[in-house]
């Protein structure tokens, strides 16, 4: 189950160097006819809010309803104004630029926070000088310096504390003696004080949100590699309360004992994924959706961005998935929006998803390199 076959590894790799160049080397004009691709339930419509967003990746909404936009591969943040409404961003803008990996965005109390692989930045008024923002403030700088899954995707919670995640800095290892916020959530308060773990076991999450009602945190994180095509599964979780562990190194799914690290640690205590998503998908920017365009049956549940296998023999991902809840126990996973792969060709990658507040979801692409808008029209 665990060792793969040349041709396997052969096929991986190839697959991997035609994304790579895809992502990094595509100049590609971006038309309605790919867009045309997408497949979406009935009476759902895609088009593009922006385009030529290089590497769009997290997101996150101004007071003012400007759109922030941060990059993995590239160095630069992107601020979005949709002026007249018309679900198209008229103005583009960008506010942070010369930034190692700024993946993460968030905005609080007029200031947009913005996150390096290890540091935490603050740009104050920014929706009042996006032609010319102010200078950034350092807010946090003692994060680990790892590349690998050093990227970070960062939110404010209903406590008013910023959410920042710390990745396992490897496929499957044991850091956390070596520093205790490897594998973890942190949070911290707005002003990088009174930093603690809130979550751990939790080997790479690009994705997060608070469930509307309950105010719950719930996350996605990807599963290791090199156990198979089909396992792990990538994961949604629900962390109610601090200090919870959610297997990683040593547990996979549903209790499923690591080759490695399996025998090192009982993990009795390990909380259990909400829902087991596909492996290898990479599930990323989750959202509830909590607008009003779309069906009620749509109402608080869970939206993913699977932003694609990188290593899997058949590539999976490519989409957006819907994960139906009752409570919160997984009643369905599903596929919402699929058509960003084509046979083995990914022209697209979800990444992240926004909703507004006319009910309408953002939805930003790295591959792309632009960011759509959802919408829904009754018959």
């Amino acid at each position: 189950m665990y060792i793969y076959s040349m041709k396997q590894a052969l096929t991986k790799a190839a697959f991997l160097l035609s994304l790579l160049c895809m992502v990094s080397c595509s100049n590609k004009a971006q038309t309605t006819d790919d867009l045309a691709k997408v497949k979406l339930p009935p009476g759902f419509h895609i088009s593009y809010f922006a385009k030529n967003i290089t590497g769009a990746r997290s997101l996150a909404i101004g007071a003012k309803g400007t759109i922030f936009v941060g990059t993995k591969d590239f160095d630069k943040v992107y601020a979005l104004v949709d002026a007249n409404n018309d679900g198209v961003a008229d103005k583009q803008y960008v506010v942070a630029k010369g930034m190692n990996t700024p993946n993460g965005v968030a905005f609080h109390n007029g200031s947009l926070y913005i996150a390096e692989i290890s540091k935490v930045w603050r740009i104050d008024n920014i929706e009042q000088n996006l032609a010319n923002p102010p200078k950034p403030v350092l807010v946090y700088d003692k994060f680990p310096t790892d590349a690998h899954h050093g990227w970070k995707y960062i939110a404010f919670g209903p406590d008013g504390k910023l959410y920042v995640p710390v990745g396992a800095p490897c496929n499957i290892c044991d850091e956390s003696g070596k520093d205790p916020r490897y594998a973890s959530i942190t949070r911290m308060n707005p002003d990088g004080t009174g930093q603690e773990v809130y979550a751990k076991g939790i080997r790479n999450t690009v994705g997060f949100d608070w469930h509307p009602l309950t105010k719950e945190l719930w996350f996605t994180d990807n599963g290791r590699d090199l156990m198979g095509d089909d396992f792990p599964p990538d994961e949604l979780n629900c962390a109610p309360a601090k200090g919870m562990h959610f297997g990683y190194p040593y547990r996979h799914g549903d209790n499923v004992p690591d080759p490695e690290y399996g025998r090192k640690y009982a993990c009795s205590e390990c909380m259990p994924p909400v829902a087991k998503l596909q492996a290898h998908v990479a599930a990323l920017g989750m959202k509830f959706y909590t607008g009003n365009m779309f069906p009620q049956e749509y109402k608080n549940q869970v939206f993913i961005p699977e932003h694609g296998s990188w290593n899997r023999t058949d590539p999976d991902g490519y989409r957006i998935t819907l994960v139906r809840l009752n409570g919160n126990k997984e009643k369905s996973y599903e596929i919402f929006a699929d058509g960003w792969l084509q046979g083995r060709t990914p022209w697209g990658r979800p990444v992240d998803l926004l909703v507004l507040k006319d009910g309408s979801m953002l939805v930003s692409d790295d591959m792309n390199h632009a960011v759509y808008r959802i919408t829904y029209t009754k018959k």
